[in-house]
Order: C-alpha cells, then sequence, then structure tokens
C-alpha cells in the first residue's frame, strides 16, 4: 500500500507539471527528456552511477580491458546504470587525437570497447568530449596545436573564442559522433548505450567572468552537436556556479569566478539537463565538516528547485566525492556525504521532482593503484560506502518499477475498455441485423 501511494502521488505530480506524456517515444531505448524528467522507452527513469574517466586509457590496451570489464560487472551488481567518462584525449602520452583531426585507431578501439562492454552490462555512458584541465589535452593543448600553425593566441581560453580553435573542436565532435564502432558495428550517433554527450569537463573562461564567451560557445557548440545527432541528449558539464543572470543566488558559489552560469547556460535550448558538482572539502578546505555538509544541503537544494521551477529539465549530480586524503578524513564522513547527496536526490524524485540520479567520483577496481587520487571508490574494499550506494539503487529502481506497475495497470485498463467498447458495438450490430 505505501508503494502505490507513493506512485499515485508521483503520477498526479508529473501530470499537475504538465510533464508527463505517455506518448514519450517508446522502445528504441534511447534516453529521452520531457519537462523535468529522464524517460527511457516511455517510462521516467532515475539513475544511480558513477564516474571512471579512465576506461577508454586502460582499454585501448587490449591486455587491461579485463579491468573494464570488472568495473562495468561491480557497478552493475550495485545496481549501477550510468558511467561518465571521457571521450578526449588529446596530444601527449597515448593520445586519441594526436594532432588535429588525426587519431589513434588503437585507443578508438578502446572506446569501441568500452561502450560495447557497457552494452552487455545494461549501463548506459555519458561520453565526455574535452576537457577544461591540461590533463589529457584539454583546451591547452588545442590553443597550443593553433599556435604551432603561427597563430597568436595569449590564452588558454582562446579555445572558446578563436574560429580556427572553435573549428578544431568541431571537427572533433563530427568525428567522434560519426565512429562507427568496431565491436557493436553501430555508429557512436545511433547506439543507445550513449546517454548524452558532454561539451565539456567542468568548462571555465575566467578570462571573462561576465559569462558571455561561455554562453556563446555552449550555445554554438550544441547546435553544432544537434546538427548531426538528435537521438542523444546533450549536456554542458557544468560545476554550477551561479552567474549574473541571477546575481541573488551568486552568494551560494564558494568564493568563485569562472565565467560560467548556471541558469543562463542551461537555458539554451539545445542543452537537455542540467549538471552540478559538488566538492565541499576543496572549495571549502579550511572549514570543518559539519560546515561543508551545510553547504551541501544548501547548494543541493538551491539548484534542484532551480532545475524544477526555473530551468524545467531535470538535474544529475554528475560528480561528488569526499577524499580521504582530507585532514581528519574518516569513511563515516565520507558516508554521511553520500547520503546527504542521495537522500536530496531521492526525496525530490519520490515527490516528482526535477533531481534523477547522482555519479560519484570516482570508481576503481582492484589492480589500479596509480589511478587513486583519495576519491576512489573500489566498491569491494569500501564496504560501507558500497553499502549506501547500493541501498540508492534500490531506491531509484523501485520508483522506476513502481511506474512501470502504473503503465501496465493504464495499459489494462485501455485495453479493458477497448474490448467493452467492441463487445458493445457487436452486440449493437446484431440486434440492428434482428
Amino acid at each position: 500500500m505505501r508503494h502505490f501511494a507513493l506512485a499515485c502521488l508521483l503520477v498526479i505530480l508529473i501530470y499537475q507539471q504538465g510533464n508527463f506524456h505517455i506518448h514519450v517515444k517508446a522502445g528504441d531505448s534511447f534516453i529521452r527528456t520531457r519537462g523535468t524528467h529522464f524517460f527511457l522507452n516511455g517510462n521516467p527513469y532515475y539513475a544511480n552511477g558513477f564516474n571512471a574517466y579512465w576506461l577508454m586509457y586502460i582499454a585501448s590496451d587490449p591486455s587491461q580491458r579485463y579491468k573494464v570489464s570488472s568495473a562495468f560487472h561491480e557497478a552493475a551488481s550495485h545496481g549501477l546504470s550510468v558511467a561518465r567518462t571521457w571521450a578526449f584525449s588529446d596530444g601527449g602520452y597515448r593520445p586519441l587525437q594526436y594532432s588535429p583531426g588525426s587519431y589513434n585507431e588503437q585507443m578508438f578501439k578502446g572506446l569501441d570497447f568500452v561502450i560495447a562492454e557497457a552494452r552487455k552490462y545494461g549501463i548506459k555512458l555519458i561520453l565526455s568530449l574535452a576537457n577544461n584541465y591540461e590533463s589529457f589535452g584539454g583546451k591547452k593543448q588545442y590553443v597550443n596545436w593553433a599556435k604551432n600553425e603561427g597563430l597568436y593566441l595569449s590564452s588558454d581560453d582562446d579555445f572558446f573564442r578563436h574560429p580556427v580553435v572553435k573549428n578544431y573542436f568541431k571537427n572533433h565532435i563530427k568525428t567522434v559522433l560519426n565512429r562507427y564502432n568496431s565491436f557493436t558495428g553501430i555508429h557512436y550517433k545511433d547506439d543507445p548505450t550513449i546517454m548524452a554527450w558532454e561539451l565539456m569537463n567542468e568548462p571555465r573562461c575566467t578570462s571573462d567572468p561576465s559569462g558571455r564567451t561561455i554562453q556563446a560557445w555552449i550555445m554554438e557548440m550544441a547546435q553544432f552537436v544537434k546538427s548531426i545527432d538528435r537521438n542523444h541528449l546533450l549536456e554542458a558539464g557544468l560545476e554550477g556556479f551561479y552567474g549574473h543572470s541571477t546575481p541573488q543566488r551568486k552568494t551560494l558559489n564558494p568564493g568563485l569566478e569562472i565565467g560560467t552560469d548556471f541558469i543562463a547556460n542551461n537555458r539554451i535550448p539545445a542543452i537537455d539537463f542540467a549538471t552540478l558538482h559538488s566538492y565541499p572539502d576543496q572549495w571549502l578546505s579550511s572549514s570543518n565538516n559539519q560546515y561543508q555538509l551545510s553547504f551541501l544541503n544548501n547548494w543541493l537544494n538551491a539548484h534542484i528547485q532551480d532545475s524544477q521551477y526555473i530551468l524545467r529539465k531535470p538535474i544529475l549530480i554528475t560528480e561528488f566525492g569526499k577524499s580521504w586524503k582530507d585532514p581528519g578524513f574518516s569513511t563515516y564522513e565520507r558516508d554521511e556525504m553520500f547520503s546527504t547527496v542521495y537522500y536530496k536526490i531521492y526525496s525530490s524524485a519520490k515527490r516528482g521532482g526535477a533531481a534523477a540520479g547522482g555519479l560519484f567520483w570516482q570508481l576503481l577496481t582492484e589492480g589500479m593503484d596509480n589511478f587513486r587520487d583519495g576519491y576512489e571508490i573500489i566498491l569491494g574494499e569500501n564496504s560501507s560506502t558500497a553499502n549506501v550506494i547500493a541501498q540508492q539503487s534500490h531506491k531509484l529502481y523501485q520508483i522506476r518499477k513502481i511506474f512501470e506497475r502504473m503503465r501496465n495497470v493504464q495499459r489494462w485498463k485501455r485495453a479493458r475498455a477497448a474490448r467493452r467498447r467492441q463487445w458493445q458495438h457487436g452486440n449493437r450490430g446484431r440486434r440492428i441485423g434482428n
């Protein structure tokens, strides 16, 4: 009865918001959005997930691919259904793109394998197309490529401004989206294993704190992605910092001016859902755990509320975590942080709200010590945190199943009504014939 009451409440709330649409394109396994909700095959979709930026890199070495399989297996066994990872590696050591428009086939086959393996384990992917930071090349590498061609560029932020650099990036977008997967035989742009594209991991343009540069860049690149691929969702990769469009909200920011604007950037029509990152232990490193949790509560509340009532789009918390390298770290504090994020998501989801899932940073599997960054979760090692993760997966799964049952009841009622009408029509015909 408790689940039935919850289902009725959810259906009423979604209907009232005008977001529920029983005819959302069903049966093709692509995740869609309508209003503040994700849909998969016509049912509202909620996701518990993880980050694993290293997947393509590891899979580019066939002898190491078992680690990708192991991570997906462990994730699926804990109910995790979405992974966010890099679809870029620009210049440097073992690149995907070693110069503009020139690609390393071995690395691309690694990404092919990741997508094929995710499909096998029922895991959807969010693929990020570029990095704000220097690791794996990032915007700095794109700008350096242009400098090597004799262009005078004064800032790494010219990645967002200069037409030559923007064309380099557009070529990368086109190459990735049109890639033919050597394992599945499906072009990336046609593969429902991919949930969404991400324009950039944490775009920042500190040289223009007004936000105009990033706003124009997101608009241009989002339109370009959609001109190639209208099957998939698209998000910008934002951390969630408020900008000039909502000056009253800027007081919530942890003292950073980086040229992004959560509201204005996500209002762009081609951006399908909002994203949020949360690292109180980094942003407020000199404060205690309780202060960081208080910030986290306010940070999540504001963005979920704004996604619901201003953006009217779903929101995913696409990065969060707590490092064991923090002074005074305890597993209890990390579990408390995870529980706080998960509670905000679940309490929104069960009310029919905009929060649709969270992806912790980051999942590793055994034998990956070189990738430990303090935030890593190895499900077999971190039992208490793994339990918190699995419980959240179960809660979100229950919401999804309730909706599916409600839809089946609706279908049965419609079928029964149709049979009754057919029977009545048949009886009427026989009476007239007599």
